[in-house]
């Protein structure tokens, strides 16, 4: 199996109710990447990315460019793994 580059992303702050998943989808659009993002019950938003470091990082980095009043906090872990998806979405 081929290895590609994967983020765990969270994101803090008032990222719920404010267009944040569907603006993550339109930002994905414009990088290879796939994965999803998605709502959790403590407020965060979760981020799951995977594809070439650069491309991953500038998809984060666009995310936190669009939605910089919402974020207050941003946390990343960065793994090699085997491709687990196919396209973006939200869950």
């Amino acid at each position: 199996m081929v290895e590609v580059h994967h983020e765990t992303v969270f994101f803090s702050g008032r990222v719920q109710g404010v267009g944040f998943r569907y603006t993550a989808l339109q930002v994905a659009k414009e990088f290879e990447v796939s994965g999803f993002v998605c709502n959790l019950p403590d407020g965060r938003v979760l981020l799951e990315a995977e594809g070439s470091p650069a491309d991953v990082a500038a998809f984060v980095t666009a995310i936190e460019e669009r939605m910089h009043g919402y974020i207050r906090k941003t946390e990343r872990a960065a793994q090699r793994r085997a491709s687990q998806y196919h396209g973006f979405g939200i869950k």
